[in-house]
């Protein structure tokens, strides 16, 4: 079942490489959104794929790359619409 999930990560999630930790497992699990950092200091993720691809890949944020400290993450799961072609990082909102 394809769907889509907004994750905000929250901790020390800013300047640890922790976007492109997101963007090497995405890629790997063949999902498609984007990555970006928020003023408030957390990470925001919009990506689209197999429910429990995207289940997976929201696992592997928990832990984050090894210079970062995950506090938590929150999924608000949300409608497919496919309008995403790989996976990118964007800049700030």
């Amino acid at each position: 079942m394809l769907i889509r999930a907004n994750i905000l990560v929250d901790g020390l999630v800013q300047g640890v490489c922790y976007r492109r930790f997101a963007q090497m497992n995405a890629r790997n699990l063949e999902l498609t959104g984007w990555v970006r950092n928020l003023y408030d200091g957390r990470v925001e993720l919009l990506v689209e794929g197999e429910r429990g691809l995207i289940e997976e890949f929201a696992k592997t944020l928990q832990v984050g790359p090894t210079s970062a400290d995950v506090k938590g993450t929150k999924i608000n799961w949300m409608e497919y619409k496919g309008e995403f072609q790989g996976f990118q990082i964007i800049d700030f909102e």
